[in-house]
């Protein structure tokens, strides 16, 4: 479980949370947590096999809602095995090269999705506004090119993470507050100097938040070009274009924003709190 170096005993081990006051319950609250993944892994894996087997869904739209199935499947599977380990088994402990290595992959699927919504809102603008240059500016091998590039700054944005938290010495607190791991969990936990992994964890932070302002702008923008539409018809079928993207843009920034608020500015929030959000997230 632990090592003595010296003056202190260095923690090798974290523990996890589950739903704090109901660990008797952990069994039951199980199966909608497990319904909740199947149906997310199921849903995002038809959505793949319909645009692949589908010639008439080889369209941009289609490939950008592809990247967005293939980056929430990764950050589902990402956070699966801890939280099934916590509610099946009663099993909170992960050893902490394996929880680094765990949040890597969380805020690296994280930071992909939120560039993926980004360049939707682009898509959605792009098609509204300038329809007829469309297909021209936004080609399948562009698309491509946007995929890769999406998949390496958001991995990079976030691979300093797990060494910068390697770094820090753990030697009195062992408790996380999530059913996984989180960066700015983590680093609260360290008793050596953490500044690093504040200002980069801020960085990280402020660079989704900026995807989503971004967002925002896009749709400010989507909102005056459709205003300028004469025809009632034709802007009813704009706006409709852009609910579901809309409504992905909310569930999944959502969470985001409130455990962003909350691990950096309030102290004292209920456990059961913590653990909700990060469950809906």
């Amino acid at each position: 479980m632990s090592i003595i170096n010296m003056s202190h005993a260095e923690i090798t081990t974290f523990f996890l949370v589950g739903i704090p006051g109901l660990e008797y319950a952990h069994i039951w609250i199980s199966i909608p947590i497990c319904s909740m993944y199947l149906a997310a892994f199921l849903g995002n894996c038809t959505i793949l096999s319909i645009i692949k087997t589908e010639p008439s869904l080889h369209e941009l739209m289609y490939y950008f809602l592809s990247m967005l199935a293939l980056s929430d499947l990764g950050l589902s599977s990402s956070s699966l095995p801890t939280v099934l380990r916590i509610f099946l088994f009663n099993a909170p402990e992960i050893f902490a090269n394996a929880c680094f290595a765990q949040e890597f992959f969380i805020h690296g699927f994280t930071a992909l999705e939120s560039s993926v919504l980004l360049i939707m809102s682009f898509d959605h603008f792009l098609a509204i506004h300038n329809p007829l240059r469309y297909s021209s500016i936004l080609t399948a091998v562009k698309v491509v090119q946007i995929g890769i590039v999406l998949c390496f700054k958001s991995f990079l944005l976030v691979l300093p993470f797990p060494f910068t938290l390697r770094k820090l010495k753990y030697c009195n607190k062992s408790q996380l507050s999530h059913s996984y791991c989180l960066h700015q969990d983590v680093m609260k936990l360290a008793c050596s100097d953490n500044r690093i992994d504040v200002i980069y964890g801020f960085f990280g932070a402020l660079c989704v938040m900026v995807d989503f302002m971004l967002i925002v702008v896009s749709y400010i923008l989507i909102l005056k070009t459709v205003l300028g539409i004469a025809s009632q018809k034709k802007q009813l079928k704009a706006l409709n274009t852009c609910v579901s993207h809309t409504c992905a843009v909310i569930i999944f920034y959502l969470p985001i924003i409130n455990l962003v608020i909350v691990h950096r500015f309030a102290r004292h929030v209920s456990p059961l709190f913590n653990v909700l959000m990060a469950n809906v997230l």
